[in-house]
Parts: C-alpha cells; sequence; structure tokens
C-alpha cells in the first residue's frame, strides 16, 4: 500500500548541490547582543547618510548630524522636542495592550482627536456658564471617556461579530477627522474655520512649575509605570498575553475573552482620550483635525520596535522624535527641500527596522557549493 506513496524532496537534494546562503530561526539572542546588533545598524544608517549628504546636498555630513543634535537639543527647542516625545510616548503606551492580546488597534488617531474633540466642545460649550473648576471637571470626563467610547465601539463588534479591528478602527480615524471638521465650521463664528486659544480660555489645566508641557511630562511618566506594571504584574496582564498567544487556550483555562477584548480596548481608548485632553486643555488650546500628528500611526513602529515593552518604548519614542525634530532642523538651516528629512529618517529606520531580522534569524554563508553528495548517499 506504501508504493504509491512518494515524498517531496527538493530539487537541491536531487542534484546534489547545497545553496549559497542558508538562513535558520536563533534559538535565542541575549540582550547584550541584541543591544549591539541594534547599535550597529544606527552606525550603518549614519554611515550611509553620510555617503548619501554629500552627493545629495554638497554639504559636509558632521555638519549635519550636528545640526540635527542641535536642532533636538538646544535650548530654545529643548522643551518642544519633550512635548513631542511624552506624547509619542503617551500614545504608544495606549497601543501596546491591545497590540499584545493581538488585537490590532490602528485607530489611535482617531481616539486622540474623539478625546480632543470632547475636551474643546466641553471648553466652548461650558465655558463662562459655570466656574472654571466645573469645566475643567466635566472635560476630564468628556475627552478620556469619549476616548474609552471610540476604542470600545471596534471591541464589541470584535469580540461579538468577530469584526476586522484593523479595518474598523481605521475607518473610525476618518469619522474622527470629520466630526472635528464639522465642530470646527459650527464653533467658530468668524468663519475662519479654526478654534483656537481665543476661544478655548475656559477651563484650562494647570501649568506647573511655570512650564506648559510639565503637566505632560509627570503624566505620562506616571502612565509608563502604570501600564508597565499592568501588563506584567497584575492578572489583566496576564490575561491579556494569554489571549494574545491563543484565543482557545484562554477559553480552556477560563478568561472570558470577549471581557478581556472590550475592556482592554477600553483602556486604550482611555488612553488616547488623555492625550487628546493634554493636547487641547494643557498644550495648544486648540483644536484642527491634524492635531495628532500622525502619532497616532508612528506608535505602531514605537510599539512594535520595543517589543510591546512600555520602558523599551522610552529609547525607541526618544530616537525617533530626535530624528523627526533634528532633521526638521537640516532642511530649515541648510535650505534643503522638506523632503530630505524624511530621507535621512527613513534611512535610519529602514536600518533598525531591518537588523530585527538578524537578531531573529542566522545567515549561513556555505563555502563550497556544486557537485557533492550527502553523505547519507
Amino acid at each position: 500500500m506504501t508504493d504509491n506513496v512518494k515524498t517531496a524532496v527538493p530539487k537541491e537534494a536531487h542534484a546534489g548541490k547545497t545553496p549559497w546562503v542558508t538562513i535558520t530561526k536563533r534559538d535565542g539572542v541575549g540582550l547584550k547582543r541584541r543591544i549591539l546588533i541594534r547599535v550597529a545598524a544606527i552606525f550603518a544608517a549614519l554611515v550611509l547618510g553620510s555617503i548619501i549628504t554629500p552627493l545629495v546636498t554638497g554639504d559636509n555630513p558632521l555638519s549635519i548630524y550636528g545640526t540635527m543634535v542641535k536642532g533636538a537639543f538646544s535650548e530654545y527647542r529643548i522643551w518642544g522636542t519633550a512635548q513631542s516625545f511624552v506624547m509619542l510616548l503617551g500614545i504608544s503606551l495606549a497601543v501596546t495592550p491591545a497590540f499584545k492580546m493581538k488585537f490590532w488597534n490602528i485607530g489611535a488617531e482617531g481616539q486622540v482627536l474623539a478625546g480632543a474633540l470632547a475636551t474643546a466642545a466641553v471648553m466652548v460649550g461650558l465655558g463662562g456658564k459655570v466656574p472654571d473648576w466645573t469645566v475643567t471637571l466635566v472635560m476630564i470626563a468628556a475627552g478620556i471617556g469619549a476616548g474609552t467610547l471610540w476604542g470600545v465601539i471596534p471591541a464589541v463588534f470584535k469580540a461579538f461579530w468577530k469584526t476586522n479591528e484593523t479595518l474598523f478602527t481605521l475607518m473610525l480615524n476618518y469619522v474622527a477627522i470629520q466630526l472635528v471638521e464639522y465642530f470646527l465650521k459650527i464653533a467658530d463664528k468668524s468663519g475662519s474655520n479654526t478654534v483656537g486659544p481665543s476661544l478655548l480660555t475656559h477651563g484650562r489645566l494647570p501649568v506647573l512649575f511655570g512650564q506648559q508641557y510639565m503637566l505632560n511630562i509627570i503624566i505620562v511618566t506616571l502612565l509608563t509605570a502604570f501600564i508597565y506594571v499592568y501588563m506584567y504584574y497584575s492578572k489583566h496582564g496576564y490575561e491579556i498575553a494569554v489571549v494574545g498567544e491563543s484565543e482557545n487556550t484562554a477559553r480552556y483555562v477560563g478568561i472570558n475573552v470577549k471581557k478581556v477584548i472590550i475592556r482592554t480596548m477600553a483602556l486604550s481608548g482611555a488612553i488616547c482620550g488623555l492625550m487628546g485632553l493634554l493636547l487641547v486643555g494643557a498644550t495648544s488650546y486648540s483644536i484642527d483635525a491634524n492635531l495628532a500628528g500622525g502619532n497616532g500611526f508612528t506608535a505602531i513602529m514605537v510599539s512594535w520596535l520595543a517589543k510591546f515593552n512600555p520602558l523599551l518604548m522610552i529609547l525607541t519614542a526618544a530616537l525617533i522624535v530626535f530624528m523627526s525634530r533634528g532633521a526638521e532642523e537640516v532642511s530649515t538651516k541648510f535650505g534643503l527641500n522638506s523632503s530630505y528629512s524624511d530621507i535621512l529618517t527613513g534611512i535610519i529606520l529602514f536600518f533598525i527596522i531591518g537588523c530585527e531580522f538578524f537578531i531573529n534569524y542566522e545567515v549561513h554563508f556555505n563555502r563550497r557549493r556544486g557537485a557533492k553528495k550527502e553523505e547519507a548517499e
């Protein structure tokens, strides 16, 4: 009965040849080696950038990199860099529990806008009609609540009807954008289609230590510690990890998968709503459809590069913000096209992402190739 059974054998085996290159998955790479690989990737990116820079611009690459550092950390830019950093880190922390659960939340941008819109609506609607402290309390509840709602909607559909969360959360971004545009048209009586500091004067969050961004820094610092403890040392974090590994296993051990999905996305949306609240109520005192600045999408990369570890996200978010703000300074100082800053940033990110391959896999170059029979033959 077994005469008709055939075993599939690769053509290379029949020919008695070995390939030039073989790739094998690593069993595990120590922390020190992972750090060295990433440092080497960044160094290689800088070398490539230093080769491309004089060819494209004719400028000294050392001057370019020096300007990047100055543009991010000069005295008059340091607070702006810190603000960009904490906003990106905060949104990255928001999407991480969902990603750990393998719920692909691509809607952080919309969840931030939902929180910002609710905050601005309260400041405009209640400002001057009730005491400012009341406006502040209501706008805090409204901002966080709106972000929570924007996160729970796709979670409910995913939990009960198995909808595609990637498309659902992505489409909700555009709904949030249109709601903001509609709000701008009805809230601004001058017809300029802007809602800025002149209108959002009541209920603003307090300025701490004389620095406008200090409240944001303190809140995101506490939030980082909370998410780390939540994910690694709490029952909820354990359930998130189990659901992410296998929903069937989670059900087998008695975990309510639907409850975990909804609860986790409620947390994710609430944090995004908090970021929208901080942007409107403590930072810019204004709102528009581009308020989140693409951080909802950049946060995906920050979370993934850090392997969903909140502490490592501090480093990845800082690196991305440094490159972004530094590259902007390069374009301004040297009179270059703004696309050149994107080229530099893209090169560095390409190498950083690409090095993950060498962390997870090992490449073997075979010296002898050709008519070599397997020893078994």
